[in-house]
Order: structure tokens, then C-alpha cells, then sequence
């Protein structure tokens, strides 16, 4: 269960464009090195390693590579590319090289790249193309922007708008290997509905959703998309057309169809391609006006982002890290719902999850299907609790174990029990806060020592909305008093190149706002928080003693994201303002 130690590589050369850095001191050669070394290791160019490391502007970055190797440098955002010549060299080659065609004239083809020494993907796209290639240097974060934007462009055009297409999608219901239909009952006067339905959930796809609503009310109907945590109505098809939209979701879902007046559940897996498919969660109401459904949307690469991309500080990141490789103990993640502790579950346990790693989950319901982990559904109604499952993983020769939520002091105690037993225990609860979550456990009947000696870090979290590269522009108009009482100290004002910025609004984002962040305090259970454990300290306590040890509260978190210009502070108000 050791952890990979993460340390610098020293052995291989520096490649051309590192080394003109050190030459050139922009970088040391150890931070050259490991950024090479990570770059390596998460198999990406090391001008995007630089970039996300912040060593190095994306926009300096590209004109010292423009003046140091005498490319041309082209601002991206100027220029729409060729979406045909995309989608004849494909979306695999363009991820794989880092480059972005551009457009063709003559028998010339123009690719953008952040690196001008990636001499093979000049050698791949000529290749691939049989034209002769040139290269144009563009900045990092904007060409990493366009390939996904290109690629969303491929798969949309892959997967197909038009009405054949949407007809016959791919699609299997119910439980795990129920078999797969073709859009069962798809006669003719079905067919709008089925093209309609798979329409929503193919946009909702592409644009990044989470959640689908499908709303009856008396004189309206309404569809509404959850797209960076908040809610937006998209549509609105006649209102006599709900009953069928309900029964075409039921029917996909293999849920039953006569039944209207209690609440259903089920799951759909939508085929997209050979080799893509979204699992849904779906949610049946019967509501004044008819069934209102909602579906959560499961993609299975939210959990695959790794630890780098969810927001941790690196303190954040290295406390985390130092907990998931110890071979016992109890991680906490607390926080509300939509607050992202699935994600950070499922983070750590895919680091974890290795060949010689027994893990077991159970969850309530388990939303993403992890290869090589035993995930386990609660069903209280047979009386598979998470209490009976922990039981039961106690039993099943376990190195990890994860349980969705502890809501009772029976849970609470087996837990603490597999803690204390050599098992690393990973699961939630919902507190406001890392400190009141040890005075929580404590409120449920868990003897203060089992919870000192058990528990080895917790992770309080919320989601913020992050502002759009694109369009965000600095924000001059708070007054300095304002900013003081916002919580920013006179050192944060004064200090060089400080400023906040604000939500604009452009073509390429929602509102001002693209992708979510999280905000975290992450508090490791020094010996000085246990002593105030076993001396029944309280939450406001066991908080100063954190304080005192460098642990970030929520609004610092939150307050250190405004200054770095990644979240506006309206954003940092609502999610951290008790």
C-alpha cells in the first residue's frame, strides 16, 4: 500500500526547451528537472507541467519561445480552426501530439504548438495529413482550451445530431447487465420523443452538466441543466407533452410505467460510441402536475482526474498524500451536499487502488463503477446498512475501506473499530466545518479516545465556481475598508501585483464562470488537537489550536483563491459565509 515517492528525476537530460530556460535563468536546473520529471510522469509536455506549476506564465512562456527559436507567434483566440481539417486527422492524434491544426494553404498545413522543439508532431501531422507542416506558437492555456474544444466539436459530430442518429443511440436501463435496448418502443409516433430525450442528454453531455431536471407544472413544462453548480432552464417543450417525457425516461431507466404515485429509481447507461458510454441516476417524483424527473449524470472521468486537479494547496495536497499512505487510521471528508466529497473519496482511493490492495466501498448509491474496487450498494430495506456491510468487509481480508456517510453511532463504532485494527477507513459526514467534525463524533456517543487515536485527518470542502480565463477582467472598484473587512489583511493589499477580479460573460463560459474549484481545510490530528480531544475541548478549541499549527479555515482558503484571480469574491462569499 506504500505510496510512489515523488521524487526528482536527476538522471535524464533536460530537454531543448528546459534547458534554454536555465540557460537563460528563468529556471533553476532542479525545477527544470522536476518539472521534466512530472511532465514525464503524467505523460504531458512540459510546457503544460510549467504552466500548471505556475512556474512560468503561459504568456511569457510563448514569447520567449517565439524570440528564442524565431516561430511566429499567433494569439489563438484571434483565429477559428479548420473544424474540417480537425475532424479528418481526429481527435486521438491532436491529444496525442499537444497540436492543433490550424488551417492549410497550399500544400501547407499550420499547426499550433505551445513547444516549438515537438518536432514529432510536425513530423506526425505530415504524416497523417501527407501535407507538408509548419509550426505556429501559440500560449499554453489557449491551446489546451482549443483541443478540448475541438475534441468536444469531434465526439459531438461523432455521436450525431441529426435525426438517424438520435434515434438510434445505444442504451441500457436498470440494473447492472439488464440486457440493452434500441430505444424500446420506438414507433413512429414515438420517435420525436426518443429524438428529443436523447437531444437533452446528448447536449447536456457536451456541455459539462451534472444534473438534468424535467419539471411539470400546471401551464409550463420545463427542462432545466445544472452546469457549474447552478441551475439554468434551457427548454421548454409543450406542457402536454410531460406525461410522454416522463414515460420515455421510465422506459429507458426499466423503471414501471403504471406506477405514478410513489417516487422510483434507476440508472441508464447511454452508448455514445465503442469505446464512450455515461452511466445516468434517475430520480422519479410524483409531483401536482405529473412526474418530475431528475437525472444525475455519472462520468466515470471526474473520478480519474487526479489529485492535481481537484484545488488543493500543495500543504493541502501533501497532508492528504501523507494520510492516504499510512496502513491505518480514519480520513474524514465532510462538507454539504454538492461539495464534491465524492470526488475527493474516489481520489484517494484510485491512488490507493493497486494489485496488491484489497479495497471495499459502501456506498448509498455507488455512483461511479471503479475497475478493481468491491463496491457494495446499501439497501436498508434488507438490512444491508453501512453498519452490516463494515461488518462484512471485516471479514473479507481488507486493507481499505470506504463508507459513504457515517450518520450513527453504530457505523461510527465499527469504523473507528477497522481503524484501530490495521484498516484505512475513509469516509463523510456533514459538518460546517474540520473542528466540528471531531466534536460531532464525540456528540454520538464515540469515547474521546477512539476518535484521538483513530482519527488522522479531516477534509472540510466546498465547490466555488471558477471565473473564465477568457473574459474576466481585474475588479478596482472595492474599496480598501471593504477588502479589510472581507477578511484580506493590509500585507495581502499592499503586496505586490494584488488584485481581485470580476465575472464578465463571453461565448465560451457561463455567465463569466467555467468549471468548478474546490476550497478546502484539510486538518491533520496533531498530538496537540488530540490532547484537547481527550481533555473534551470543543470545536472553537480544537479551530485556534489549528490556527496555530497553519491550517487554512475556509474563508482563508477561499480568500487565497480571489487573490490568485481563479474565483471572484462573490462566489468566495457564497460558499464559505456561515
Amino acid at each position: 500500500m506504500a505510496l510512489s515517492p515523488n521524487a526528482t528525476v536527476s538522471g535524464p537530460p533536460l530537454s531543448g526547451l528546459a534547458r534554454r530556460f536555465v540557460a537563460n535563468q528563468l529556471l533553476t536546473e532542479d525545477q527544470a528537472r522536476e518539472s521534466q520529471a512530472k511532465a514525464l510522469r503524467n505523460t504531458r509536455p512540459i510546457v503544460a507541467q510549467l504552466v500548471e506549476d505556475k512556474l512560468i506564465s503561459a504568456a511569457r512562456l510563448a514569447e520567449f519561445a517565439s524570440n528564442e527559436f524565431g516561430t511566429p507567434l499567433l494569439d489563438l483566440s484571434s483565429i477559428e480552426p479548420d473544424l474540417n481539417t480537425i475532424r479528418e486527422l481526429g481527435e486521438k492524434l491532436i491529444r496525442a501530439q499537444h497540436a492543433l491544426p490550424l488551417y492549410k494553404r497550399g500544400r501547407k498545413l499550420y499547426l499550433a504548438l505551445s513547444d516549438p522543439t515537438n518536432l514529432q508532431a510536425l513530423d506526425e501531422f505530415k504524416f497523417a495529413s501527407g501535407f507538408a507542416t509548419e509550426a505556429v506558437l501559440v500560449e499554453e492555456d489557449k491551446l489546451a482550451k482549443a483541443i478540448e474544444t475541438a475534441a468536444g466539436a469531434i465526439q459531438s459530430s461523432s455521436i450525431g445530431t441529426g435525426d438517424a442518429d438520435l434515434e438510434n443511440l445505444s442504451i441500457e436501463g436498470g440494473e447492472e447487465g439488464a440486457p440493452e435496448e434500441k430505444n424500446a418502443g420506438s414507433d413512429e409516433e414515438d420517435a420525436p420523443i426518443i429524438r428529443y430525450v436523447n437531444k437533452v442528454l446528448i447536449d447536456a453531455i457536451n456541455r459539462g452538466c451534472s444534473d438534468i431536471h424535467f419539471e411539470p407544472y400546471e401551464k409550463k413544462y420545463r427542462i432545466r441543466y445544472r452546469m457549474d453548480g447552478e441551475l439554468k432552464e434551457i427548454a421548454s417543450p409543450p406542457v402536454q407533452l410531460g406525461g410522454r417525457l416522463a414515460a420515455r425516461l421510465k422506459v429507458m431507466s426499466r423503471l414501471d410505467l403504471a406506477e405514478r404515485r410513489v417516487p422510483q429509481d434507476g440508472r441508464i447507461k447511454l452508448k455514445l460510441s465503442a469505446t464512450k458510454s455515461i452511466d445516468f441516476r434517475v430520480s422519479t417524483c410524483p409531483t401536482l402536475w405529473g412526474e418530475k424527473v431528475v437525472m444525475r449524470i455519472l462520468d466515470s472521468s471526474s473520478a480519474m482526474l487526479g489529485i492535481d486537479a481537484l484545488g488543493y494547496e500543495p500543504v493541502q495536497k501533501d497532508h492528504y498524500m501523507k494520510a492516504l499512505s499510512k496502513p491505518q487510521g480514519m480520513i474524514l471528508v465532510t462538507g454539504p451536499t454538492g461539495s464534491g466529497k465524492t470526488v475527493s473519496l474516489y481520489t484517494g482511493i484510485n491512488i490507493l487502488n493497486t494489485e496488491d490492495c484489497n479495497i471495499s466501498t459502501a456506498e448509498d448509491p455507488a455512483e461511479i463503477n471503479l475497475p478493481g474496487i468491491n463496491q457494495v450498494n446499501v439497501n436498508p430495506k434488507v438490512g444491508l446498512t453501512f453498519a452490516a456491510a463494515l461488518k462484512a468487509f471485516l471479514r473479507q481480508d481488507p486493507d481499505v475501506i470506504m463508507v459513504g456517510e457515517i450518520r450513527d453511532l453504530e457505523t461510527a463504532e465499527i469504523a473507528i473499530k477497522a481503524a484501530q485494527t490495521g484498516h484505512l477507513v475513509l469516509s463523510t459526514l456533514h459538518t460546517n466545518d474540520a473542528p466540528q467534525t471531531l466534536t460531532r463524533l464525540l456528540n454520538m456517543g464515540v469515547p474521546a479516545y477512539n476518535v484521538a487515536s483513530c482519527v488522522t485527518l479531516i477534509i472540510a470542502q466546498r465547490l466555488a465556481r471558477k471565473l473564465c480565463k477568457v473574459c474576466k477582467q481585474p475588479d478596482a472598484a472595492i474599496p480598501r475598508d471593504e477588502l479589510l473587512k472581507e477578511g484580506f489583511t493590509a500585507e495581502d493589499i499592499d503586496s505586490p501585483g494584488f488584485a481581485i477580479f470580476k465575472a464578465v460573460g463571453c461565448d465560451q463560459c457561463n455567465s463569466g464562470y467555467k468549471g468548478r474549484t474546490g476550497i478546502y481545510q484539510v486538518m491533520p490530528v496533531t498530538d496537540a488537537i488530540a490532547r484537547i480531544i481527550m481533555e473534551n475541548g470543543n470545536a472553537i478549541e480544537i479551530a485556534d489550536q489549528a490556527r496555530r499549527e497553519g491550517v487554512s479555515d475556509l474563508r482563508r482558503s477561499a480568500l487565497k483563491k480571489v487573490r490568485d484571480g481563479q474565483i471572484d469574491l462573490t462566489e468566495a462569499n457564497r460558499v464559505t459565509t456561515d
